[in-house]
């Protein structure tokens, strides 16, 4: 279903820097699920830069193999999500998508847009999310009302509403915080491209005209959006600081591992320069 066949897997795990002699042989079981979830967290970062850039983002596999592994590249959910299927079936793994109503902005009700995983393993379903930027999980979450795990030193857990409405939570200083909340349907390849389809072309989306690049780490979390850096640490500290359009390239390489060539240098600096 998601073109694991397809899949360069020695050049994915060596991408995300997975060691099958230092982290293990590969198996279908909970150590590997959690050890490609991080390490594919840690190495590829959320960023939407061709969304910026006016781009397609077209997600077959040898597109996204292209870009996100061989370019080192980053992307958003559905980029990030289909490649972490596609390497999970690969290895054994049956993988479904789901489709989630993010919480993280007040009351607004916003669309069925954010793709994610759950995996089935060792008998329970898990929730794998590589694509939710600085938010998001760094390993797995068990898909049971009531869960919670620690992932050094950042708190998720997972509980069930009306209708089996399924909700990713954080825990913060202030207390717990939704993230988003989705149904048990089962969601398709197909069904990635129309959401797709409306975050990277729609008017209302807010991944168009403004360049967006996260990482969730262990230590810190940071997100540059439009021109604001924030840096966020385990204990709830936060630093912000303003990146210029000189500073945009270089933030972009230093902070999120993300090479850009000129001509996207030049394209990203222009739109940086209209949101500032």
């Amino acid at each position: 279903m998601w073109s694991g066949d397809e899949l360069d897997l020695d050049a994915y795990l060596a991408r995300i820097g997975y060691d099958i002699g230092r982290d293990g042989e590969l198996s279908t079981d909970l150590r590997t699920l959690k050890a490609i979830h991080r390490a594919h967290v840690r190495s590829i970062p959320f960023e939407n830069l061709d969304v910026a850039l006016g781009r397609q983002v077209p997600l077959d596999l040898k597109s996204l193999q292209a870009k996100l592994v061989g370019r080192r590249r980053g992307g958003y959910c559905y980029e990030q999500n289909s490649l972490l299927a596609a390497a999970l079936e690969r290895i054994g793994f049956p993988v479904a998508g789901r489709g989630a109503r993010n919480r993280t902005r007040g009351a607004a009700l916003p669309p069925v847009t954010h793709a994610l995983l759950v995996v089935q393993v060792e008998g329970e379903q898990w929730l794998a999310d590589a694509g939710f930027g600085w938010q998001g999980p760094l390993e797995p979450v068990p898909l049971r009302d009531g869960a919670r795990v620690e992932q050094g030193g950042w708190t998720f857990g997972t509980k069930v509403e009306g209708e089996g409405i399924h909700v990713l939570r954080t825990l913060r200083p202030h207390g717990w915080t939704d993230l988003y909340a989705f149904s048990p349907q089962t969601l398709y390849p197909a069904d990635f491209m129309v959401m797709n389809h409306f975050s990277s072309s729609h008017p209302e989306s807010r991944f168009l005209g403004q360049v967006v690049a996260q990482q969730p780490g262990a230590e810190v979390r940071r997100a540059l959006v439009r021109e604001t850096l924030t840096s966020v640490r385990t204990d709830g500290a936060t630093e912000e600081r303003v990146v210029t359009v000189g500073e945009l390239a270089a933030t972009l390489e230093e902070d999120f591992g993300i090479e850009v060539d000129d001509e996207e240098r030049a394209g990203l600096e222009r739109v940086h320069t209209e949101r500032v």
